[in-house]
């Protein structure tokens, strides 16, 4: 059975805006629209992951997992 590495969250984003920065020549709209795309995938798993958080912090989280 083969095993995988979980990546974090927005990694390829990341890795992607890194490389950005560090290319020469340096493209800085290429860059800003990195950065962009990296701001968007974070709000976007934040407010995914907001609802389990606040049904979590509500002392939920307990019956959430029991049913799933």
């Amino acid at each position: 059975m083969e095993t995988t590495t979980p990546q974090p969250v927005c990694a390829q984003e990341a890795l992607e805006l890194l490389n950005c920065a560090a290319a020469s020549p340096y493209d800085r709209d290429k860059c800003l629209a990195l950065l962009d795309a990296l701001r968007d995938c974070i709000a976007q798993k934040v407010l995914l992951a907001l609802p389990l958080f606040l049904l979590c912090s509500l002392n939920l989280c307990l019956a959430l997992i029991y049913l799933t």
